[in-house]
């Protein structure tokens, strides 16, 4: 049997799930936040671009202030995976998270989930802030240092050529892996000064202060390393729904943030666009607010020219 009906079911417990649970409680919505607690957040060390928090905020610190304001509404919360999603013949969908649920609306906000670099306990490297993921939010703190990044492709060239404008010492590790760049983009490396490595990596060493390893043989050091590998946005929820996505998988929305089946929104970095917290909770608050209004026109309190 399927529980309770919620006026929308929130997949995804990060910054864009949680505001938009905030708002649907806030505008006295009946919703459900079904979160496995695998938030990319949680794996912030600090972020210092985060507007409001001008010494920085550790992404889990940030989650719990956020879970905090959302009990205070009543937001009902289930720890689990959801694993499918389809519509009801009547209207609205039936979501399986452990146990059956039905809601009228979804908003999707599964996140994207980084391809990491064959190192141990990379993790844990991560949440120290050696090994990086997102030069947006932290190269300005690696300002004139040394950095590299990890990659042999364009997505390592690109963020090779975007920490470039914070420092000069920039390296490119392929680990032994060819160079697949083309040449147009090679020209842009060797015009910026990026030294591309091609010799395999040893003894790495994740200290305080730095990354240590040894290059084909050749010791060195960098303040940080960034992965350049890519992500993979989990939407195997969109697939199965078949939502229209983008050539890198992630979903496309309309400006209210809606998908190409009516009902179901996207926000967070499962969408395309810039994978910024403050995006993603601007994404959440934009389908919170049109799941609401698009209610009020069903209960007719709502001018249509308000939408």
């Amino acid at each position: 049997m399927t529980t309770g009906a919620f006026d929308c079911a929130i997949v995804g417990g990060g910054p864009a799930g949680m505001t938009a649970a905030i708002y649907l409680a806030r505008f006295r919505r009946r919703v459900v936040l079904i979160d496995a607690g695998k938030s990319r957040a949680s794996l912030i060390p600090r972020s210092h671009n985060h507007p409001g928090y001008p010494d920085g905020i550790h992404g889990n610190d940030l989650l719990d202030r956020m879970r905090q304001q959302m009990d205070r509404f009543g937001v009902t919360v289930l720890h689990e995976k959801a694993t499918d999603i389809a519509p009801l013949p009547g209207g609205g969908f039936r979501i399986t998270a452990g146990q059956p649920l039905a809601a009228g609306h979804v908003i999707l906000s599964t996140g994207s989930r980084d391809r990491l670099p064959p190192l141990d306990n990379a993790l844990d490297h991560i949440r120290e802030g050696l090994l990086r993921q997102c030069p947006i939010c932290d190269a300005y703190e690696l300002t004139g240092q040394p950095v590299a990044v990890i990659g042999a492709g364009d997505c390592a060239a690109g963020e090779a050529l975007f920490l470039r404008h914070y420092t000069p010492d920039i390296a490119m590790l392929t680990l032994g892996d060819d160079l697949a760049v083309a040449p147009p983009v090679m020209e842009k490396l060797e015009k910026a000064g990026v030294r591309i490595v091609t010799d395999h990596a040893t003894d790495w060493d994740f200290g305080e202060g730095g990354v240590g390893v040894r290059l084909g043989g050749n010791p060195a050091r960098f303040r940080a390393v960034y992965s350049g590998l890519g992500i993979d946005p989990q939407n195997s929820l969109a697939r199965s729904l078949g939502l229209n996505l983008a050539e890198d998988g992630r979903i496309t929305t309309d400006a209210h943030q809606e998908t190409s089946v009516p009902g179901v929104f996207a926000a967070g970095d499962v969408v395309t666009g810039l994978n910024q917290i403050a995006i993603a909770m601007a994404q959440g608050e934009i389908a919170a607010t049109r799941v609401h209004n698009l209610m009020r026109v069903q209960e007719d309190r709502c001018l249509a020219d308000s939408l």
